[in-house]
């Protein structure tokens, strides 16, 4: 289904919520598949940009891993200056040297730190039961990706990356999830609702649908069997 036709399904079946989404003074725009555009005050993130259309030049970026639909350089160049803060895992190093600007900031699962007033706790971020062959997972949790739990303006948000509902998730404390829901490379709708259900965000956002793979059946059945708040947010 093209993404004409998910928006369409969508109006039908899923109410959307307003754009930007306000939370607390926080706005967090969907950019398709898992990008994100937050605002607050003077800081401009972004997560993940593939794909998109940019909202303003970027304060900070979180990339999760390295795959082409995460790490872009041709988004990075749209959005980055030589002021922009780049936070990723090591494995996306050679790759961002391709990028020529922007402060670069190599992280692995565990690390903690302050960046100009936000706090970033580093999560793992890794299948369980996706795999690309026998035995064979498409993101191994020794390949360094992560996910991403950022506290702005008192808001925690939680960026899952490309994962599975995985034990490192059941004690996050969090205000805002932005999950994963379409299945095949991360987490299925009922197991993204099985995640949310467990470690109880005050409100999940789905994500990772209408671009590589999943589609609108994966967001109307997460939002069903989810026990938060679900907002669904239109791509900007």
């Amino acid at each position: 289904m093209r993404f004409g036709g998910i928006r369409n399904f969508l109006r039908k079946h899923i109410e959307y919520c307003c754009m930007p989404y306000a939370y607390q003074g926080v706005q967090i725009s969907w950019l398709g598949h898992d990008s994100f555009y937050v605002k607050y005050l003077d800081k401009r993130i972004y997560f993940d940009p593939y794909k998109i259309k940019p909202k303003d030049r970027a304060t900070h970026v979180f990339i999760s891993h390295e795959h082409f639909d995460h790490l872009s350089i041709e988004d990075l160049r749209k959005i980055c200056t030589a002021d922009t803060n780049i936070v990723a895992p090591e494995s996306c190093r050679n790759q961002l040297s391709q990028l020529k600007t922007g402060l670069f900031k190599l992280i692995k699962a565990g690390d903690e730190f302050e960046t100009q007033g936000i706090n970033v706790k580093v999560v793992p971020a890794y299948n369980v039961n996706k795999f690309r062959e026998p035995g064979m997972v498409y993101h191994p949790k020794t390949a360094g990706g992560v996910g991403y739990l950022v506290e702005i303006g008192g808001v925690k948000i939680y960026h899952a990356g490309d994962t599975d509902f995985i034990p490192e998730m059941k004690n996050l404390l969090v205000d805002i999830a932005l999950i994963p829901v379409s299945g095949t490379f991360v987490m299925t709708a009922d197991e993204a609702a099985q995640a949310v259900n467990e470690f109880k965000p005050k409100i999940a956002i789905p994500m990772h649908y209408g671009a590589i793979v999943g589609s609108s059946r994966d967001v109307e059945e997460f939002k069903k069997k989810a026990k938060v708040e679900v907002v669904v947010l239109e791509k900007e």
